[in-house]
């Protein structure tokens, strides 16, 4: 699995990562598919990639239940873990609590990487980065970051911190929603942020699309591998893909080690505007 470097922290991690939005339950909990989700995910960090992405909201917290209970076989060191705030929550003493929860369902001693989910207009983020910052200070936690914010918002949040800085935005990104590379990406690729991609496949839009089947032969690839390769091309870009199935998993991991070429890469660009 091809690594990248967090920011400027020096840490490495998997240029495919995996999200688990669904896997637990969407907006509620859901325990029909746990022992399918904590195989696929102990298979998927045996692959390499042993980035995964949760979040508080995801099956009410079921989704960080499931995590936890996948990471246990490993030792911690060797898995990166990030999970996130939801926008509510974002008080100095909901986010301490949100985080002390996060981490008992993880069933860990400190998190990766913690995101604010989304902005809230109605909590100031002096509170909420100082709350952030905190976390950092204690040790529980390693590396600070957002979700969902535009350019103006992540400088207002760096503004407010002292000591740490925001080493991810994560965002919804593809080849069908190219809308942060008028400027959201140029910012973060400055400024040393790491663009995590959500829906990297477009909600299994991609992997159906023909231009991308017909240049994966070329490859002896799929059209997903294309598309996740496409954008694990860019330097401060890595994708989260949500896989549940053991193909898709390897899949997925294939992704990595390869390149499309110059020619593929504007062919692409130029369909995909």
């Amino acid at each position: 699995m091809e690594l990248k470097e967090l920011n400027k922290t020096g840490v490495k991690i998997p240029a495919i990562g995996i999200g688990t939005w669904g896997i637990g339950g969407y907006l509620t909990p859901d325990y029909s598919k746990d022992e399918e989700a904590v195989k696929a995910l102990k298979k998927g960090i045996e692959l390499g990639m042993y980035l995964i992405d949760t979040a508080e909201m995801y099956g009410r917290g079921h989704s960080e239940e499931i995590v936890g209970e996948a990471i246990k076989y490993f030792p911690r060191e060797k898995v990166f873990i990030v999970t996130k705030v939801l926008p509510e929550n974002l008080r100095y003493n909901d986010l301490i609590n949100s985080f002390q929860k996060s981490l008992r369902r993880l069933n860990t001693d400190y998190i990766d990487l913690y995101l604010i989910h989304a902005p809230n207009p109605n909590i100031p983020l002096k509170e909420t980065m100082s709350a952030m910052e905190k976390l950092v200070e204690e040790g529980i936690l390693k590396f600070i970051g957002v979700s969902n914010f535009n350019i103006f918002q992540i400088e207002e949040a760096k503004k407010y911190l002292r000591r740490t800085d925001i080493v991810v935005n994560q965002v919804e990104y593809s080849l069908v929603d190219r809308r942060i590379e008028r400027d959201l990406l140029p910012y973060c690729l400055k400024n040393n942020i790491t663009v995590m991609a959500y829906c990297p496949l477009a909600r299994g839009i991609l992997p159906k699309n023909e231009l991308l089947k017909q240049i994966g032969i070329k490859y002896g690839k799929t059209a997903a591998q294309v598309a996740l390769n496409w954008l694990i091309q860019k330097e401060n870009v890595v994708a989260i893909p949500k896989a549940l199935n053991t193909e898709h998993l390897k899949e997925n991991a294939q992704a990595t080690g390869w390149r499309l070429t110059e020619e593929d890469l504007q062919l692409i660009n130029k369909h995909f505007k």
